[in-house]
C-alpha cells in the first residue's frame, strides 16, 4: 500500500478548503470520506471535491474498516472526544490544533495513545513541516545567527462575527487557543526546551469573553520569545529570530501561501540574503508526512507530548495574567 486512505471528521471550512484539496496532491494520502451530522451537507462536500463516500455520522465514518486514518478538523472542544473514538475504533488521528481546552484534557489523548502504540496521533501543527521553517530550524542549529537569545513573533486578525467559533469561549475560542499557540509551538520548537517562566497581559472581549488581545514573554533562561496574538485588530504576521551575530526574519511564518514562494531573510552583519523557498502546499506536505509515518512504522514529526506541553504555557499564560506576576513552568 503506498498510499494512506483518510476520513475526514466534519465538513469545517479548514479542511474542505485548504487541508483536503492538498492532501489530495500528496504521493502517499487519499482521502476516501468525509462525515457530517448532516448527510446532505457531507454528500454536497464529496461531490464537489470528489471523495468517493460520504458520512452522515462521524461514528458510520469511524466505523469504516477501509479507512486507515482520520482528520479531524472539529471545534476545539470535540478535538479529544472524536480523536478518542477514533483511536478506540483502530484509526490513526492527526488533529487540528489546539488538540484540547486544557492539558490536563490533552494528557487524556496522550495516555490513550499511549495504550495503543501501533496507532499514530499527533496534532496538526502545519506550519513546522514548511521548507521555510525546516531552513530556519536548520540555520539556528548550526549557529549561523550565532547563540539564539530571543525571538519576537506577531499573529493577528480581525474577526467581530459573535457565529464564528473563534469567538465562543465556551468551545474553546479566542486568539490564544487559536493563533498564540502558533508562537509558543515555534518558540519551543526553536530553543528546543520549555520556557522556565511566563508573563502575560491578555484583554478579553466583553461580550464574548474570549481573549482578544495577549501578550506574553517566555524565559527560556539562555534567551526569551515575546508575542502578541490579536483577533480585533489589523491582519498580519512576521516571525523575527535573533541570535548574537544574526537575525532570521519569516515573512508568512503560519498561513504560508501555497501558490506562490515563501521568503526569508537571513542577515549577518551588514549581509543580507533572501532565501526564496519553492512552491510548497504545507498541508500536502504534512499530510504525506503523517502518512508516511503509518506505512514505515515510524514516529510522527512532532509527539503528542509536545501538544500537552504547548497547552501547559498557555494556562501559565492566562494565569500569569490573572494573578500579575511571573507564572513559573514546570
Amino acid at each position: 500500500m503506498s498510499k494512506i486512505r483518510w476520513g475526514i471528521l466534519s465538513t469545517a471550512l479548514i479542511g474542505t478548503a485548504k487541508v483536503i484539496p492538498a492532501m489530495q496532491k500528496g504521493q502517499h494520502s487519499r482521502v476516501t470520506a468525509i462525515a457530517s451530522r448532516d448527510f446532505d451537507r457531507a454528500q454536497t462536500a464529496a461531490d464537489q471535491l470528489g471523495i468517493p463516500k460520504a458520512y452522515g455520522s462521524y461514528e458510520d465514518l469511524l466505523a469504516d474498516p477501509d479507512i486507515d486514518a482520520i482528520y479531524n478538523p472539529l471545534p476545539n472542544h470535540l478535538h479529544v472526544p472524536w480523536s478518542l473514538q477514533a483511536i478506540e475504533a483502530g484509526k490513526h488521528v492527526l488533529c487540528e490544533k489546539p488538540i484540547a481546552l486544557t492539558s490536563a484534557e490533552a494528557q487524556t489523548l496522550a495516555d490513550a495513545a499511549s495504550t495503543h502504540p501501533e496507532l499514530k496521533v499527533m496534532e496538526a501543527f502545519m506550519y513546522r513541516h514548511h521548507p521555510q521553517w525546516r531552513l530556519a530550524k536548520r540555520m539556528v542549529s548550526e549557529g549561523q545567527i550565532g547563540e539564539l537569545r530571543t525571538i519576537q513573533t506577531f499573529f493577528s486578525y480581525n474577526n467581530l462575527d459573535p457565529s464564528n467559533i473563534r469567538n465562543m469561549a465556551d468551545i474553546g475560542g479566542g486568539g490564544l487557543m487559536d493563533i498564540g499557540c502558533y508562537a509558543i509551538s515555534l518558540s519551543r520548537f526553536l530553543f528546543g526546551s520549555e520556557p522556565e517562566r511566563v508573563c502575560g497581559i491578555v484583554e478579553y472581549d466583553p461580550a464574548f469573553k474570549t481573549d482578544r488581545l495577549a501578550s506574553a514573554l517566555m524565559d527560556f533562561g539562555r534567551g526569551t520569545a515575546t508575542f502578541t496574538s490579536g483577533t480585533q485588530i489589523a491582519p498580519y504576521q512576521r516571525v523575527n529570530i535573533f541570535g548574537t551575530t544574526g537575525r532570521i526574519e519569516i515573512e508568512i511564518p503560519f498561513n504560508a501561501p501555497p501558490d506562490v514562494p515563501c521568503k526569508v531573510w537571513h542577515q549577518v552583519g551588514d549581509h543580507i540574503h533572501l532565501h526564496e523557498l519553492d512552491v510548497t502546499d504545507q498541508y500536502t506536505v504534512q499530510g504525506d508526512l503523517f502518512s508516511l509515518t503509518i506505512l514505515n512504522d515510524t514516529p510522527v514529526p512532532t509527539p503528542i507530548s509536545d501538544a500537552v506541553a504547548n497547552m501547559k504555557v498557555i494556562e501559565a499564560i492566562i494565569a500569569s495574567d490573572r494573578q500579575n506576576g511571573w507564572q513559573k513552568m514546570g
